[in-house]
């Protein structure tokens, strides 16, 4: 393990390793001609990677979080279980629903050790392609994991919130309070509302693991909400957006990019509230991020701005590449599961 330059953030550690999903390559695998029309790098190294800042923040930008925040709280969450029949892995699985803000109805599943001992919980959110069950292969004991879908998405189809990537990541953007990711972000809140109403005891003992779309919308959640106590993010999108909406991509991205042409002003400052580095700021807690030097669809700088921006104790694992499949993925992700066991077994 290799400690950062000294005028980095103390605590903060640096590895190499991999995503805990098929999202990264081996230096070997590579293209040396990007097949994406563009270089998924954008010309970064390491060096200048953990340079990349974060947006300054609009004036009233505590004070609209924090009213989103305490008027999500006082929503009741209505949770419901049904035992879906499901054993795998030494986990029972269950259907979940719960209700979030908007009268919005979160549908996903909750995985209970089939031992029955709960110690601690933690909320699992997916990338923009959303999920269609849980992960069974997360190195968990003594752990209620909750697998929301977040609003639109996944199992929690709420028309007219698009289920395409390219169609969610707009609706509402020229609204800057309706925007679908703030709602997104109270789901996550809600989340953990809806499983501190059923486990009580796991109060003190949250964790929180998001990928792509969700490494973005957690970072924007628990800039607010003190209940989670340790997190991961994993190749985190929706960092340092002024940037981003400079740099070639696909997917997501490339929808904002589009628009912006259109309607720069109405999407720069509805963005500014939704910056996932602008977040990350306010962010204290330990977190582990898993951050790409090479991603095709969530631009490497605002990943590495997320990181670069949080405040606590922070471990950086460096991905070679992110959303870019490659032949090494199993023994890749073993690795990468045993360092998410022990950071975790301290939550």
């Amino acid at each position: 393990m290799q400690r950062l330059p000294s005028n980095l953030s103390a605590g903060v550690t640096v590895e190499n390793t991999v995503s805990f999903s098929a999202m990264s390559a081996p230096a070997t695998n590579k293209p040396s001609t990007p097949p994406y029309g563009f270089d998924p790098s954008h010309g970064y190294d390491v060096d200048s990677l953990l340079k990349v800042g974060s947006p300054e923040e609009p004036e009233d930008y505590e004070s609209f979080w924090k009213d989103r925040h305490e008027k999500a709280l006082a929503t009741q969450t209505l949770l419901n279980l049904s035992d879906a029949g499901r054993e795998e892995n030494g986990w029972r699985v269950f259907d979940m629903r719960y209700t979030s803000t908007d009268g919005v109805t979160i549908h996903g599943w909750v995985t209970l050790p089939i031992s029955g001992r709960v110690r601690k919980g933690i909320v699992v959110m997916h990338g923009y392609g959303g999920r269609t069950g849980p992960d069974f292969h997360l190195p968990f004991e003594d752990t209620a994991l909750f697998f929301p879908c977040a609003r639109g998405l996944g199992s929690s189809q709420h028309p007219p919130i698009s289920s395409d990537p390219r169609w969610h990541v707009l609706h509402d953007i020229d609204k800057p309070r309706h925007y679908v990711h703030g709602g997104c972000v109270e789901d996550v809140w809600l989340a953990f509302s809806a499983m501190l109403r059923i486990f009580p005891h796991v109060e003190g003992h949250l964790g929180y693991l998001g990928i792509s779309f969700g490494g973005g919308i957690g970072a924007m959640a628990l800039a607010w909400d003190d209940r989670v106590s340790r997190a991961h993010f994993n190749v985190p999108s929706f960092g340092n957006h002024p940037l981003r909406l400079k740099l070639p991509t696909t997917g997501s991205g490339a929808a904002i990019q589009d628009y912006h042409r259109f309607h720069p002003r109405t999407t720069e400052k509805t963005l500014s509230y939704y910056d996932a580095a602008t977040a990350a700021r306010r962010i204290r807690i330990p977190v582990h991020c898993a951050c790409a030097l090479y991603d095709p669809m969530v631009a490497p700088a605002g990943q590495f701005a997320v990181f670069n921006a949080l405040q606590g104790e922070k471990q950086l694992f460096q991905l070679t590449a992110g959303h870019h499949p490659h032949p090494r993925e199993g023994e890749e992700n073993a690795r990468l599961l045993k360092e998410l066991h022990q950071f975790f077994s301290h939550l």
